[in-house]
C-alpha cells in the first residue's frame, strides 16, 4: 500500500519501480504472501506521472515467456487486452533477396510474443504497488546514500511531506537486509556503490514511435537489417480505425540531427525508402524520441545485501527484443532463490541464497547479451564478408527446420520452458 513515511527496517528493499523494479516487488509479493518478509518500494517520481522513464511512450515486445512470468505473478489477465500478438517474425536484409520467417504454428503457440505500449504496463502495476497488503510503496521519494553494513545495508530515504501549503523534504534512515537495486541504466546509487560498468558504444541512435500504415498487420513483427543497423517495425493493436505499429529505427549518430531536421512528410518518405511496402505506405508518424544505443553489463550483480535487476545490470541493443524479456527472467529467479532461501532459514540478502542465483543467470545472460551483440556487429555493416554472413545465416534460419526451430525458441523466451 502507498505510505508518507517508511519503517526504520525491512527485509528487502526494492529501489526503482520501472517496469522491472515493479514486477520484482508484485511477483515476490504474490509468491511469497504467507511470509512474513516485509517490503518497501521506493520510486523518485509519483505514481502514474508521465515523467516516469519505464512508463513512456514506448512500446514493449514480449516473448512468451514473458507471458509465463505475468501468469505466474497473477497479472497477465489484466495486461492482454492491451497486446498484440506476434503471430509471425519476418527478418530481412534490405539490398539482398530472401528473408527467414518465423511462425508460432511450429511452436504450437498462438503467439511468438506480444506487443505492449509501456503506459498500459505501467497503468496495472502502479495500482498494484499501491494497494497491496504486503508492500509499502513509497513514491515520489529517493534514496540519497546507501551505506553496505556488516548484516543489512543502510539507506537515507528522502521523502516530501506536506506542511501547510508547501512541501518540505524529511530524511529517514531504513536498515535492509537486502536492497534490490532496479533504477535503471543511469543509476546513481552504482556508481555511488562503486559499481563499474563494461560498456561498447554503438555509435548508434533508436528512434522510437508509433506509425500507421495503410494494410492490416495481420500480427507480423518486422526485422529489417539495413546498412545503418536493423529498422524493427511491431504489431500494435489499431487505433481510431487505423492500422498500427511501433518503430524501432536504428540510425548512425551523424543521421540523428539530419533526421531530426526533418519534417513528418521528409520522414515519412526516408522511412518508406528503407522499410518498404511490406505494410503498404507508412502514412503517419507520432511523437518522435531518439536514444543512444549501447552495450553496458556490470562487472557485479550481486554483493552481500544487493542484486542488480534490469538495466542497471546489462543494457542491451533493442535487436531482437531481449532487454526486459532477459530482466523478467532475472526477476522469476531471484524470486525462486529467495523463496528457497526463506524455506532454508537463511536471510535474503545472505551471500548462500545470491551467489547461486547469479550463477543459474550466468548462461542466459552471457548467450542472449552475445546473440544480441552479434547480429548487430554482423546486421550493421554494407562490408562483402559480414553480408555473405548474414545471408547465410538467413537461409540457415529459412531453410534448415532445427535452425529455426531453435532461432524461434530463442525469440519467445523458452530456454528454460
Amino acid at each position: 500500500m502507498q505510505i508518507n513515511q517508511p519503517a526504520s527496517h525491512y527485509d528487502i528493499v526494492v529501489i526503482g519501480a520501472g517496469m522491472v523494479g515493479a514486477s520484482f516487488a508484485q511477483f515476490l509479493n504474490n509468491e511469497l504472501r504467507n511470509t512474513k518478509l516485509s517490503i518497501l518500494v521506493v520510486e523518485a517520481v509519483a505514481p502514474a506521472s508521465s515523467e516516469q522513464p519505464s512508463f513512456d511512450a514506448r512500446s514493449t515486445a514480449l516473448s512468451f515467456g514473458s507471458r509465463k512470468i505475468f501468469e505466474r505473478m497473477g497479472v497477465w489477465e489484466s495486461l492482454a487486452e492491451h497486446t498484440a500478438p506476434i503471430q509471425k517474425i519476418q527478418v530481412s536484409d534490405r539490398g539482398h533477396f530472401g528473408s527467414a520467417w518465423l511462425d508460432c504454428a511450429e511452436h504450437n503457440q498462438d503467439a511468438l510474443g506480444y506487443v505492449l505500449e509501456n503506459r498500459q504496463l505501467g497503468a496495472v502495476l502502479n495500482p498494484i504497488l499501491q494497494q497491496a497488503a504486503g508492500i509499502d510503496y513509497l513514491a515520489p521519494a529517493k534514496i540519497s546514500a546507501v551505506k553496505p553494513e556488516q548484516k543489512c545495508m543502510r539507506l537515507s530515504v528522502d521523502c516530501c511531506a506536506e506542511s501547510g501549503d508547501a512541501e518540505t523534504e524529511k530524511q529517514y534512515d531504513v536498515q535492509a537486509n537486502l536492497v534490490v537495486l532496479a533504477d535503471g541504466g543511469r543509476s546513481p546509487i552504482s556508481g555511488q556503490l562503486g559499481i563499474s560498468q563494461n560498456r561498447t558504444d554503438y555509435e548508434q541512435q533508436a528512434l522510437i514511435a508509433n506509425i500507421a500504415f495503410e494494410k492490416a498487420h495481420e500480427n507480423v513483427a518486422y526485422e529489417r537489417f539495413t546498412e545503418q543497423g536493423p529498422l524493427a517495425v511491431l504489431p500494435l493493436n489499431d487505433f481510431e480505425n487505423q492500422h498500427r505499429g511501433a518503430l524501432v529505427w536504428t540510425l548512425r549518430k551523424e543521421q540523428v540531427p539530419v533526421i531530426n531536421e526533418m519534417n513528418e512528410e521528409e520522414v515519412l518518405a526516408a522511412l518508406n525508402e528503407q522499410f518498404g511496402q511490406r505494410l503498404g505506405r507508412i502514412t503517419q508518424i507520432g511523437k518522435r524520441f531518439n536514444y543512444p544505443l549501447s552495450l553496458s553489463v556490470a562487472n557485479e550483480q550481486v554483493r552481500p545485501h544487493l542484486v542488480l535487476l534490469g538495466n542497471v545490470a546489462h543494457t542491451l541493443h533493442p535487436v531482437a527484443g531481449q532487454g526486459l524479456n532477459l530482466a523478467l527472467r532475472a526477476v522469476e529467479s531471484l524470486v525462486e532463490a529467495l523463496i528457497e532461501g526463506v524455506k532454508s532459514g537463511n536471510a535474503p540478502g545472505d551471500m548462500v541464497v545470491l551467489q547461486p542465483y547469479f550463477e543459474s543467470r550466468s548462461d542466459d545472460q552471457r548467450n542472449t547479451i552475445a546473440l544480441t551483440d552479434k547480429m548487430i556487429k554482423v546486421f550493421s555493416t554494407a562490408k562483402l564478408a559480414p553480408a555473405l554472413s548474414r545471408k547465410a545465416g538467413l537461409l540457415a534460419v529459412d531453410l534448415l527446420p532445427g535452425v529455426r526451430k531453435g532461432f524461434g525458441r530463442q525469440a519467445m523466451g523458452l530456454q528454460s520452458w
